[in-house]
């Protein structure tokens, strides 16, 4: 608008003249104003101004020029009218920054007026020169303006309001906005200031403006195809992205729920749904990309998590991740809940490192930076398994449907991926990545739904009591289905050079893969909520062993009652058990430091593995029961050697959980039981098993004796043995023995074997016999090297330990050994081993390198001392000694005595096996005496087994033959059956053949009186 020059000059002055042309059009305009009608809305609470800055300023300035504007005055029904008119017009323009006035900025007056606005030219002319805005036409001039139809550019049509005319970056910024969400949304927060500032008068016209943002926003996603050159959908996430993120995201929050209840209402053109669904596919676009450690993933997941809280996105949210082929795995993952899930920091392909942005050049990393690398990565899962978690909570408890729709998806997602744990699905990884889901995927749902099970994985929680047994149960099923579905799970469980530049490159791209993959595992908070869940779990398994169907927790008591044919048991899988073990042994290698943080969690699972490690009619899979004894390894405290620098472990908690353990000695019982039971499992390989499920058992005893409660209760058992030795049913602690001697005799000589073959090759390698040999056969000898190094290593470490368990054994039970039933076995076991120690079969063992195969004959040969010391204050038993007539002989004592001094030995354990080695050969020389007395025993006195003279002679009932009592006791601890017949025997059922004993009694007398009479020289 220009000046005219008919105007006057004082009227010019006054702000009122920026309303009109002339005094003409003035008072045209003022003929044709009708009273505004306020709004009946309460006023919102003011911000302590009476008066708004724009009113004060158009009220002093008629006042002070009242003489000037008396025609307007007049020609106006009151001067509070007029300013009102004008307090709307200046409103509007600080909400919308839009103008329809062009007048030279002086004439204005500058409160209350934006610095810049946007000039609408084509809307002025089109209102024949008006150039105020108001209520009747804010609303056709704001949707023109959101189209662009009218200002395609509107930073080129910026104008000053003021005579101000500094740089105002922000104020250029938010007037020139191009893009109609983003505008609308701050239009809508000055309005939102406008409410808190204007008086009551004006309170209506700032909420219609507040309300005209809302609408209009609703407009622009109702129609998209009308705002040319624009993306209304990218614009609101990014509005989104922006105020959820910024420093006030409730006015986002409110903004949106009020354009939300507008889209609900009008869906006669686009549903809701239609208008969501491309908000949340470009969500999906960008947050497949996104990266676990980068800021503006956490930004995303704000949204998520609005998308989430929000009940009606939130159906449309779940309702749009269904997948549409629900049996294929892969599917759910290329959904958008999946993409979010597949964030990790695992390889995005398997097998390439490339673009792979952890763990670089790890060869070149020092511990210190690894670990530091992989505490930055905890510290972001962390973050990120939150708001997976707070994401899945908020769309189970926004509504029924919601809450149904993603349990269905979650079910057809794992019902999808069922075949990830088959054999072939790893032997083939480009069929295996086109069918199901990745591993990161599964790793991050695990951890949110870990975090889901939270409120009821306290293990004394009355929750866990509600859990129902019974739905695991499978429904009746044909035998052909049963049949396949239990092969289906058993497959399941069987489940410098250019050349060494490669071999580097290799090993690089392997501890990249396994670096990131520790790190993606090793998420301090999920494992404790895997170990809060695994706790829990033990709980409640340990109740339902007991019996208990009420509603609180029982204490666990000993002896258990007997188990009812109803119990719940029967319906729980064993894959609990088998997930809980698996568990405990990973934290044991890889998060150590989680169970020392745990100690209440430790006593649940000592409770489990106590009631069912050793109690086959809770728990009839030996396999199972046995990996139980791995997890009790695996929980135990440990002090194992550490490498220089490296700090030892804390082990104060658990040491107190276990030293403190009210059940130590069903415990101990409970191990010791299944040492013995897995001998045989029914299973065709059990002869080798049974080795590898006894390697923990051994640690877990060893520490179990250094412990007081531990100890005497082993003890009691050894007494409990002693006296029972010939009960119908061998004593448990007799079978242990028994089985533990079968194992050394076993073990230590296919030790020396694949020892002695070790030399063997080794020396014809040094002696160049391989250099001629074609390149095959060359092969295969290496070949044998590698696997007798690997099998004599084994086999060195498990004899080690088993002469070890004899060792300290030993130290504190002595009758049960000194016993006729043990002592020959385990006499002739410890000769036979000195014979290869330190006798002349001792060349044979003597390979390269002993270290490398775990073959540590000092130790052998000190353990083995210290038994004979251990046993030796027994007559019994030093008469026992030389009647080993395969491997005994005083000579061997003595070679013995020299190799405990050679390896520095203390002097009193030399000193005191010398006496005992004297002691037995004393035992040797009137021994002799006896045998050449009673050579011409009858053949009818001599035990068919052992060709010895029976001393006890006893009748087998169903072969009815005679043997010696000692001999068919020592053959029942390992087989209960008649040697001669095979049939079902124990040692009730034999009877005394005491006509027999009388017999050789009489022999035995009169051999005595003959040798009496002929004196020595006879």
């Amino acid at each position: 608008m220009t000046d005219q020059g008919n105007n006057n000059q004082n009227i010019s002055c006054n702000p009122f003249a920026a309303l009109f042309s002339s005094l003409a059009d003035a008072k045209q305009f003022a003929s044709g104003q009708q009273p505004q009608q306020l709004s009946g809305e309460p006023p919102l609470e003011d911000s302590g101004e009476s008066q708004s800055e724009s009113e004060n300023s158009v009220s002093d300035s008629i006042d002070d020029n009242d003489d000037s504007v008396a025609e307007i005055s007049r020609s106006f029904r009151s001067r509070q009218e007029l300013c009102e008119q004008l307090n709307v017009n200046h409103m509007i323009q600080r909400i919308f920054l839009i103008t329809l006035d062009n007048s030279d900025p002086s004439l204005r007056g500058g409160n209350g007026i934006p610095p810049r606005c946007v000039f609408l030219e084509e809307i002025a002319a089109d209102l024949d020169g008006q150039d105020w805005l108001d209520m009747d036409n804010i609303g056709q001039v704001l949707w023109l303006c959101s189209t662009a139809c009218c200002v395609p550019e509107p930073g080129i049509h910026l104008i000053y309001m003021t005579s101000c005319s500094a740089v105002n970056m922000s104020a250029d910024r938010d007037a020139g906005e191009k893009s109609a969400i983003p505008y609308l949304f701050a239009c809508y927060q000055r309005a939102k200031e406008e409410v808190t500032k204007v008086p009551e008068k004006l309170l209506s016209y700032a909420l219609r403006c507040k309300n005209l943002t809302v609408s209009n926003t609703r407009t622009v996603l109702l129609t998209p195809e009308m705002y040319v050159n624009q993306n209304v959908y990218e614009q609101l996430l990014d509005l989104l992205l922006e105020g959820l993120t910024g420093s006030q995201p409730e006015e986002m929050v409110e903004f949106a729920e009020e354009v939300i209840t507008g889209l609900l209402a009008e869906q006669e053109v686009r549903t809701f749904g239609e208008v969501i669904v491309p908000v949340l596919d470009i969500f999906h676009g960008r947050v497949k990309d996104l990266d676990l450690c980068q800021p503006l993933l956490y930004s995303y997941l704000e949204v998520l998590l609005y998308f989430s809280h929000q009940k009606d996105i939130a159906k449309v949210l779940v309702e749009h991740i269904q997948p549409k082929d629900p049996s294929n795995g892969l599917q759910y993952q290329k959904s958008l809940l999946g993409a979010v899930l597949s964030i990790s920091c695992l390889l995005k392909t398997p097998g390439v490192v490339e673009g792979h942005r952890y763990f670089l050049n790890p060869a070149r990393s020092s511990a210190q930076e690894t670990k530091i690398q992989e505490a930055n990565i905890h510290q972001f899962m962390g973050q990120f398994h939150d708001k997976l978690h707070q994401t899945l909570k908020n769309l189970l408890q926004r509504s029924g449907d919601t809450r149904h729709l993603l349990l269905s998806w979650l079910g057809g997602c794992l019902q999808a991926n069922a075949g990830r744990t088959k054999i072939w699905a790893n032997q083939m990884p480009e069929i295996f990545f086109q069918m199901y889901a990745s591993d990161a995927f599964f790793l991050n749902l695990g951890a949110a739904l870990l975090k889901l099970c939270q409120p009821f994985c306290r293990p004394r929680s009355p929750k866990l009591l509600t859990f129902n047994p019974s739905y695991c149960a499978l429904k009746d099923l044909g035998e052909e289905e049963r049949r396949n579905r239990n092969g289906t799970w058993q497959e399941a469980q069987r489940s410098g050079s250019p050349l060494s530049e490669q071999l580097l490159e290799q090993f690089e791209r392997l501890m990249v893969v396994y670096l990131s993959t520790k790190a993606a595992a090793t998420q301090p908070a999920t494992l404790q909520c895997c170990l809060n869940l695994q706790a829990s779990a033990a709980a409640l398994l340990v109740q339902l062993a007991v019996g208990n169907q009420g509603s609180e927790h029982v204490p666990l008591t000993f002896p258990l009652s007997p188990i009812h044919s109803s119990s719940m048991l029967c319906y729980v899988p064993e894959f609990f058990a088998e997930n809980l073990g698996d568990f405990f042994i990973f934290l044991r290698r890889f998060a150590d430091d989680v169970l020392e943080s745990s100690a209440e969690s430790l006593e649940q699972i000592l409770n489990f593995i106590t009631i069912f490690m050793g109690n086959v009619e809770r728990m009839k899979n030996p396999h199972l029961r046995a990996k139980l004894a791995e997890v009790l390894e695996a929980v135990m405290p440990h002090m194992e050697p550490v490498s220089p620098g490296a700090s030892q472990p804390i082990m104060f908690q658990r040491e107190r959980v276990f030293c403190s353990y009210r059940h130590a000695a069903q415990l101990a019982e409970a191990l010791i039981t299944v040492f013995v039971d897995i001998e045989f499992t029914g299973d065709p390989h059990q002869f080798e098993q049974k080795f590898n499920y006894r390697r923990p058992m051994y640690p877990i005893l060893k520490y179990m004796w250094g412990k007081d409660s531990y100890r005497e209760s082993i003890k009691c058992l050894a007494d409990y043995a002693s006296v029972n030795l010939e009960a119908m049913n061998p004593p448990l602690f007799l079978r242990y023995l028994n089985l533990l001697m079968n194992d050394a005799v076993f073990l230590l000589d296919e030790a020396i074997q694949y020892l002695s073959k070790i030399k063997l090759l080794q020396l014809e390698q040094d002696r160049g016999e391989w250099e001629g040999l074609a390149p095959d056969a060359r092969r295969e000898k290496e070949s044998s090297l590698q696997m007798f190094g690997q099998l004599g290593r084994f086999h060195n470490i498990m004899s080690n330990e088993t002469i070890g368990t004899l060792a300290f054994l030993t130290s504190e039970i002595k009758g049960i050994f000194v016993h006729p039933f043990l002592a020959e076995r385990i006499i002739s076991m410890l000769n036979y081993f000195l014979q290869h120690l330190v006798g002349p079969k001792m060349g044979a063992l003597k390979v390269k390198d002993f270290s490398e195969f775990d073959f540590k004959p000092q130790q052998l040969v000190s353990d083995i001392c210290t038994i004979y010391l251990n046993l030796g204050d027994e007559e019994n038993f030093c008469a026992t000694v030389p009647k080993d007539g395969r491997s005994y002989s005083p000579t061997l004592f003595s070679q013995m005595a020299r190799v405990l001094r050679k390896i520095n030995k203390p002097g009193d354990m030399i000193i005191s096996f010398g006496l005992l080695a004297d002691k037995i050969k004393s035992h040797a020389d009137r021994q002799q005496q006896e045998e050449e007395t009673y050579a011409d025993a009858p053949d009818e006195f001599l035990d068919p087994i052992m060709s010895t003279l029976m001393l006890d002679p006893v009748l087998l009932p169903s072969s009815s033959v005679t043997v010696d009592r000692s001999t068919i006791a020592r053959h029942l601890l390992s087989d209960q059956t008649d040697p001669f017949n095979r049939s079902p025997l124990t040692m009730d059922q034999i009877r005394p053949n005491e006509e027999l004993k009388q017999q050789i009694l009489q022999w035995l007398a009169m051999h005595k009186q003959e040798s009496l009479h002929m004196g020595p020289s006879g």
